[in-house]
């Protein structure tokens, strides 16, 4: 009989014994899982801030170096046309070159090609500039009408448009293809009995032309 005892006693006994086995096993094995899971989010995040803090440099980096050109090309460089037509005057980014041709008795009596660093060759007629001065003796409508059939097929838009300086003056402003092989911007003015043409030839410079060309542009009506 007190075997009986002595035996039932021992197997109570052994079950909290193996409770508590199988919980700190449980509970060992939770921790490793936590703290592997734990080592692993940081490396992953440790990973991922490197990413964003690598990539919030690259950004900065390009911002200051856009920054730093657009600084670059102030303050401007001017051109002033003869006062016997209009004084048209041109304020260009003083990290662009210029070449105006003057021809007083000619179609054209100011010609001008603007471009950053070196002027390309301009007799080639595959070079694109990024700004374009030319005053024609040729009558506004006339000039416009060379425009009819883009704007008719829709590979070109045109709208009223005043220089910021000359605001009595109202010219047309074209957006598209503006030769048959050159996309841009061409803004068209009547000055006199002449017209002006102003424009670029690649929509890479249309940003230097709405925020430094045009809003420094002027001429004598």
């Amino acid at each position: 009989m007190d075997k009986l005892n002595e035996r039932g006693a021992i197997n109570v006994l052994l079950i909290p014994l193996i409770l508590m086995v199988v919980f700190f096993v449980g509970a060992a094995g939770f921790g490793i899982w936590a703290f592997m899971s734990r080592a692993d989010y940081k490396t992953n995040s440790d990973k991922k801030s490197a990413v964003a803090a690598a990539d919030a440099r690259e950004t900065q980096k390009a911002e200051d170096e856009t920054k730093f050109a657009e600084d670059a090309k102030k303050p401007f460089d001017t051109y002033i046309g003869p006062a016997q037509f209009g004084n048209v005057t041109v304020n260009y980014p003083k990290t662009w070159s210029a070449y105006v041709v003057e021809n007083e008795r000619g179609a054209a009596p100011i010609t001008g090609f603007f471009h950053p660093k070196v002027v390309p060759n301009v007799t080639d007629i595959n070079n694109s500039f990024a700004l374009r001065v030319e005053l024609a003796n040729t009558d506004y409508k006339n000039v416009l009408d060379q425009f009819k059939s883009r704007l008719d097929t829709g590979k070109a838009t045109i709208k009223p448009y005043t220089l910021p300086k000359v605001p009595s003056v109202v010219g047309s402003r074209i957006d598209g293809q503006i030769t048959t092989t050159k996309q841009g911007t061409m803004i068209v003015l009547p000055l006199r009995n002449m017209t002006l043409k102003v424009w670029t030839e690649s929509n890479d410079f249309k940003g230097d032309l709405d925020t430094n060309i045009l809003p420094n542009f002027s001429f004598v009506p």
